[in-house]
């Protein structure tokens, strides 16, 4: 069953008015604001070894103590923030970059050494090694001659 609604000539140009509204809205904040409005996620590679789970992101220009990790049997966070130069904020001409704080969570779905746990920060990039319980790792089973 189809409903009838009448037709309204001014609702195209209501909607027409709102999105140039947000177009001047958008331009005429300063670049700090425009950057820090919004939101960003680090990009991630996770791979599974027989021993590991392994989990690299990119993090570019954060300093490693911007960075936290949690470790629980059933995930990993990665979260932090990266800083805007509110000093030189006059001198952009354009921000492409986001900047304000990110979290990543992962469900791990295999038991884990919460002891074993490492994380590395080089060139950008944070990996954190996450060993495997014992019995989740493949074991080799020899077959004997019958």
């Amino acid at each position: 069953m189809k409903m009838i609604s009448r037709w309204d000539p001014f609702r195209d140009l209501s909607v027409l008015q709102d999105r140039i509204n947000r177009i001047f809205s958008e331009a005429t904040r300063g670049p700090a604001e425009a950057a820090s409005a919004r939101t960003w996620a680090p990009v991630v590679d996770i791979l599974e070894t027989d021993n590991d789970l392994i989990v690299r992101a990119e993090l570019p220009g954060l300093k490693q103590q911007d960075i936290d990790i949690e470790v629980t049997d059933e995930s990993l966070t990665i979260k932090g923030e990266r800083k805007f130069d509110e000093a030189a904020k006059d001198q952009y001409i354009r921000i492409e970059r986001p900047y304000g704080p990110f979290q990543r969570s992962f469900t791990i779905g295999v038991p884990i050494q919460h002891d074993k746990v490492k994380a590395t920060y080089r060139d950008g990039i944070l990996e954190v090694v996450i060993p495997k319980a014992e019995e989740v790792k493949p074991k080799k089973i020899p077959i004997e001659a019958g």
